[in-house]
């Protein structure tokens, strides 16, 4: 198994390239679609790295695996499909986000809530291929009720459940996120062997280090910040809704979310041939 990383600087994200070096099968997990908020242009200049690392190296796209439906960008898996190829995945409890966010958005009922606009729905514990790889599913709400993380061989893409030791743990005060949940979901990746390799979705570096995503469950247990070993559940969720309620929304939840519940699709253009996205007006909770 190679992994090659790519690092979106604008929303911190990191794609994956997961590849069988044996038979050229590949997964692209979490890509992004460029997206200024601005002018409401989206662009492809992200994405457009991995796919041509994916055309030099000659590799068959299998998968395209999203850990959940992210707040913080846009997904380009549509765009990724279109290009290379590849199944849409991504966890089967993503139709709870969908019925709570095609209420909030007032998308009509042409849109289905039943995670069918993607692929594949994975279940907990479910098992893949990549090319000769085995994969594994791994449910890990606390995020959101539908994270998923992905085990292939000694790596797992555990999506915003763990950052980095020294970020701590992502935020669940969004609709379904808890806290419980999400302690449970992080002790069950660090009972992983300790040598696992833990690859985060995000990084938001402090000033003195350059952006990072890779550590491992020996490292998360002894360093990070939140929820090291010797922190209690109910330290961790005290600790969790103090601090979440200081946070701000994350600067594209609003248009990330409308295209991320579609698979990465737009909304349906209207009759003059264009999509919107819609701003709820006193919806969500300002900080």
């Amino acid at each position: 198994m190679l992994i090659e990383t790519f690092y979106d600087k604008v929303t911190g994200t990191a794609t994956y390239v997961v590849f069988d070096a044996r038979s050229g099968h590949a997964a692209v997990i979490d890509p992004v679609l460029d997206y200024d908020p601005k002018s409401g242009r989206t662009k492809t200049l992200a994405i457009d790295r991995v796919i041509d690392f994916v055309r030099v190296q000659n590799l068959t796209v299998e998968w395209i695996l999203e850990t959940h439906a992210h707040a913080d960008h846009l997904s380009a898996a549509q765009y990724v499909k279109g290009s290379v190829g590849g199944r849409l995945g991504i966890g089967a409890r993503i139709a709870q986000v969908q019925v709570v966010f095609k209420k909030l958005f007032n998308i009509g009922e042409e849109f289905p809530t039943d995670g069918s606009q993607f692929d594949h729905l994975f279940a907990d514990n479910e098992t893949f291929g990549i090319g000769k790889l085995t994969a594994q599913a791994m449910w890990v709400p606390g995020h959101t009720p539908a994270d998923m993380a992905y085990r292939i061989g000694d790596a797992v893409f555990i999506g915003d459940t763990l950052f980095m030791p020294d970020v701590g743990t992502a935020r669940c005060d969004f609709p379904g996120g808890d806290a419980h949940a999400m302690y449970r979901s992080i002790r069950t990746l660090l009972a992983l062997p300790s040598e696992t390799r833990l690859f985060t979705c995000h990084d938001y570096p402090p000033a003195e280090r350059a952006p990072a995503w890779e550590s491992t469950v020996a490292e998360q247990r002894q360093r990070n910040i939140h929820i090291h070993d010797g922190i209690t559940e109910e330290q961790f969720v005290a600790m969790r809704q103090a601090r979440d309620a200081t946070l701000e929304m994350p600067t594209l939840i609003l248009p990330s979310i409308q295209v991320n519940i579609r698979a990465g699709a737009m909304p349906p253009a209207e009759d003059n041939g264009v999509s919107y996205l819609k701003i709820p007006l006193n919806k969500l909770t300002a900080k």
